[in-house]
């Protein structure tokens, strides 16, 4: 059981980053659809801590998506999990005087 859910999460980390950002159309399969598909996964018994590190770093990804990127798996801006509109981050300059 161990060997088929290696496999589950091989095959999610290396689908859904592309399949999240898509194409000129959007998002190919949401957010909501991987994290599923994760949480299933959580569901197995007998996970390793390495399966469960797997999972949960795809989960932070998904977080991180949802959130409009500009982290460390999505550094430049994505479509809202809605898939309606592009998410803006705005980030102030500040000047600190010594």
């Amino acid at each position: 059981m161990n060997g088929l859910i290696d496999r589950e999460i091989t095959h999610i980390t290396r689908v859904m980053r592309p399949s999240l950002t898509g194409d000129l159309a959007g998002s190919i399969l949401t957010s909501v659809y991987w994290r599923k598909r994760l949480h299933e996964l959580l569901n197995a018994s007998m996970l390793t801590r390495a399966q469960l590190c797997s999972i949960d770093s795809l989960l932070v990804e998904l977080d991180e998506f949802d959130a409009g990127g500009y982290g460390i798996a999505f550094p430049h801006p994505v479509r809202a999990a809605d898939g309606t509109r592009e998410v803006q981050v705005q980030v102030q300059d500040t000047v600190q005087s010594a």
